[in-house]
């Protein structure tokens, strides 16, 4: 034989044995990666199965704690009281948001909603029948309703767990929990594999694509059609076929489909049933990464010198990228280590401007309660004397009475020495109250103590112009976020403004309102003075600005009240009256709870 007609016989059959191994090499892959796959997709769907397991029977227990308050029970006995209806809102309000579904509601035994924990929202469940949906009867029979499907309010599809609200044997209404199975979803997109979740029915209603929900992986019965539509389950979503043929769901082999979107290719299908619901979890993977698995395991035999290169290049390339990468690193550390010492220069010296703010915007705030204790301390003193100077008297009558053995006379002589006494202890502990140095501590204020401690410190400034303070009815229990003494501060401010203001005049009225609206507290001070001109009302709370005569104001009552008050997340404002007259409005946020102990 010619040695060229050799060389080619021989690379002919070289070429051969090498296509031949190849190809029994990939067959054994193939197989051998498929067998991988299955466990892979097995332990796949078990973790899934698990998962979704744990969810659904983390819950199944919460409506039936649920169901023992005694707020649900009140609410099915007098279903038309707003007083239990708002309790039992608000209950299932905050046992959704601790339990972490996406609703909670009572049904009763008609099926109407009662109270809902969307109760806020515009879509809420309240007043909606629901007695058609199987968990409502089957809580009802069995004691427990289990049901996914999509809610015929909102339109979102989530699990429903229901269980009876009962009195002794007597079951009066169902308390409903629904879980959002979305974290679920989110899982099965990010698996990697088409994921489904099917239904006893075979209907698919989680799936890793959102176009493949709403598929049948049979064709249904009439009658399941027909239950279907009676409970709504899947509301108007058309159910249509997953695939364009039939297939099966236990072959281990690859099988040609068309998927919905998708051009007909190869899929292998694993299934695990999950739940007691008969529902189960189907993959729909993807043969192709094993072919090309055990294509590449065939070349790499054939191939195994120029893999081997391939492996040292990328070795020596992964060795060049690290010391690349740690030279990187090293520069990166230097930068933020710089970058961090400046902020933390930066942040130090931010932290010490604030505490010289907060000791100024304190000093200031105490500076201003002095000036208006010394702007008022002739009729503070006036206040006293009136008082001491009746003691004088009553003691000295009780001594002439005493000696005459009147002793009738005096003891009653001594009761009103005793209240005389009393009255200047109140007014020298409200005017030491008024004066202290407070820490920013908010807390529940009463609103009617405020007021009542305020006019007290202004009663000189009353008396001396005349005036009548009307004070509009104050709930006791109403109540805000502030510090008493700060409070009583803004409020003697806006008081002695009111009556300046009135100055003068016969019949002087400075009226007090409160109102509370919702979250915030508003209180209002109207005097019947001459109002506020247009360009005091731009100048109002600027500091040192005032339009009362040298002497009497450094104008710094405003300005400080403003800045207490918006310490606290209120607001301070005014505005004419239509009938005349000045108004000054505080508002400040409401205390949530009435029963707390407030600062009085």
């Amino acid at each position: 034989m010619e040695p060229k007609r050799r060389f080619l016989f021989l690379l002919t059959a070289a070429l051969g044995c090498c296509l031949l191994l190849g190809w029994l090499t990939y067959r054994a892959l193939f197989a051998f990666h498929l067998d991988g796959e299955r466990r892979l997709s097995a332990q796949r769907l078990d973790a899934f199965a698990l998962s979704l397991e744990a969810t659904l029977s983390r819950h199944e227990a919460l409506p039936g704690l649920l169901a023992l308050d005694p707020s649900l029970l009140a609410l099915l006995h007098e279903p038309e009281n707003p007083q239990r209806v708002a309790a039992a809102n608000a209950y299932l309000e905050a046992a959704q948001q601790g339990a972490a579904v996406a609703v909670a509601y009572l049904i009763d035994a008609r099926g109407k909603t009662l109270a809902a924990s969307n109760w806020r929202q515009p879509h809420s469940f309240i007043g909606h029948n629901y007695a058609f949906r199987p968990y409502f009867r089957n809580a009802l029979e069995r004691g427990l309703g289990r049901f996914y499907g999509v809610g015929v309010t909102t339109g979102e599809a989530g699990y429903f767990l229901a269980a009876p609200v009962r009195e002794k044997d007597a079951a009066l209404g169902v308390i409903v929990v629904k879980v959002g199975l979305d974290s679920l979803e989110q899982a099965l997109a990010g698996a990697g594999e088409t994921l489904l979740l099917a239904d006893g029915d075979g209907i698919v209603f989680l799936s890793s694509s959102r176009k493949l929900r709403y598929r049948t992986l049979a064709p249904l019965a009439e009658a399941v059609s027909a239950r279907l539509a009676d409970t709504q389950q899947y509301g108007g979503q058309p159910i249509t076929a997953l695939t364009d043929r039939a297939f099966s769901l236990d072959s281990d082999q690859p099988q040609h489909l068309s998927l919905p979107g998708e051009a007909p290719r190869e899929w292998l299908i694993h299934t695990r049933p999950v739940g007691t619901q008969g529902w189960q979890v189907v993959q729909f993977g993807n043969p192709g990464e094993a072919r090309a698995a055990a294509l590449g395991g065939a070349i790499a035999v054939a191939f195994a010198a120029a893999f081997l290169l391939g492996l040292a290049a990328h070795f020596r390339h992964r060795a060049r990228r690290r010391e690349e990468l740690r030279r990187v690193y090293g520069e990166l550390e230097s930068r933020i280590a710089e970058r961090t010492a400046d902020l933390t220069e930066q942040i130090a010296a931010l932290e010490s401007t604030k505490a010289i703010l907060r000791e100024t915007r304190d000093a200031a705030v105490q500076a201003g309660k002095l000036a208006t204790l010394g702007q008022m301390s002739a009729g503070i003193s006036h206040e006293l004397n009136q008082p001491l100077a009746a003691l004088q008297t009553f003691a000295d009558n009780a001594s002439a009475l005493l000696a005459r053995g009147r002793h009738g006379e005096v003891a009653e002589n001594l009761q009103m020495i005793s209240e005389l006494v009393e009255r200047t202890g109140r007014i020298v502990r409200q005017l030491k109250i008024f004066a202290r140095k407070e820490a920013p501590t908010p807390q529940p204020v009463s609103v009617a103590n405020a007021i009542e401690h305020a006019l007290m410190i202004v009663e000189p400034r009353r008396r001396e112009t005349a005036a009548r303070i009307a004070v509009a009815p104050v709930a006791r229990d109403l109540r805000l976020i502030a510090e008493a003494g700060r409070l009583e501060q803004v409020l003697v401010n806006l008081l002695r403004n009111g009556l300046d203001a009135m100055a003068g005049q016969t019949d002087a009225l400075l009226e007090v309102g409160t109102r509370h609206d919702g979250e915030r507290v508003a209180i209002e001070v109207r005097d019947h003075g001459s109002g506020l001109a247009e360009e005091v009302r731009h100048h109002l709370f600027e500091p040192f600005y005032t339009t009362k005569p040298a002497g009497e104001g450094l104008g710094l009552g405003l300005a400080i009240s403003l800045t207490i008050v918006e310490s606290y997340g209120g607001t301070l404002s005014a505005h004419n009256a239509p009938e005349g007259g000045a108004v000054f409005v505080l508002t400040l946020p409401a205390a949530g709870d009435p029963d707390a102990p407030s600062d009085t």
